[in-house]
């Protein structure tokens, strides 16, 4: 019975909420480094992948990716990975990639995932750029590939679900609950101030970005936040503090049980 139970044991994932410039990657690193979580930025994988592919030289695959998004326009979001990989092969024969598209035939089902996020590379840069919501599947296989290959059962998913539909996609295709979900409360100016004013050169960090980015946040992740909250699934944390002050906080609610009183209720301000 321990032996099936332990097959059977799923990670323990918390979603991180809060909108850009709110202070969830600075604490993400202190939960990291006090309580062994795996952090795992959507953000930050879908950034590395674009780089990732730019470095590698797939070339190729963000031709047809270009190809395919003008032929399919943004309804290439909705496809499932199995009917764009029908499109790919057909496309790769009219476009004879010859010896590459044979071989890719023989590959093994995760690494046609990876291909294929290679392929909707051109669509995920324009939409981060313009501060607008990556389809959930691109998202979804990337934080499952990342929590594989990280060799813990404890997940920090940071800016992820964006939305609604991110949200019952990731429990649909993962089978997963988050524990919890970390809400860092903070207000839009300051929000807008502190992005301003931490110089990172991330490409969507100027103001125009940034708008777009909070808008989407108030209107579509505030909804995920409404949602786990009638679940009694919250814990909202005040971010407009200091690093320290939160981080206080947030180390009663991350705290085991047999150490401290439960986090309901005790750690929200």
């Amino acid at each position: 019975m321990g032996t099936s139970g332990d097959a059977e044991k799923k990670p323990t994932v918390v979603f991180v909420l809060g909108g850009p410039g709110s202070g969830k990657g600075t604490q993400c690193a202190n939960i990291v480094k006090h309580f062994g979580y795996t952090h795992l930025s959507a953000g930050d994988l879908l950034r590395a992948e674009m780089k990732s592919g730019s470095e590698n030289g797939n070339t190729k695959w963000e031709c047809l990716g270009l190809l395919l998004l003008k032929v399919g326009g943004l309804g290439m979001a909705c496809m499932s990975f199995h009917v764009l990989f029908y499109l790919v092969m057909w496309f790769g024969v009219v476009l004879d990639f010859g010896t590459f598209i044979m071989s890719a035939l023989t590959l093994s089902e995760n690494t046609w995932v990876i291909l294929l996020l290679v392929v909707y590379r051109t669509m995920i840069q324009d939409m981060i750029k313009e501060g607008k919501i990556v389809p959930s599947g691109v998202t979804i296989k990337l934080l499952q590939k990342a929590m594989q290959d990280s060799g813990n059962d404890k997940f920090l998913i940071d800016g992820f679900p964006r939305n609604e539909e991110n949200r019952a996609a990731f429990e649909a295709v993962t089978k997963i609950e988050p524990a919890f979900v970390l809400f860092f409360d903070c207000p839009e100016e300051e929000m807008e101030r502190r992005i301003l004013s931490r110089n990172q050169g991330r490409e969507d960090d100027n103001i125009e970005t940034i708008r777009k980015r909070l808008k989407v946040y108030l209107e579509s992740s505030l909804p995920v936040v409404k949602y786990y909250d009638s679940k009694g699934k919250v814990q909202k944390v005040d971010a407009a503090k200091s690093v320290d002050e939160v981080f206080e906080v947030v180390k009663v609610i991350f705290t085991p049980k047999d150490e401290k009183v439960k986090h309901h209720g005790c750690a929200i301000l």
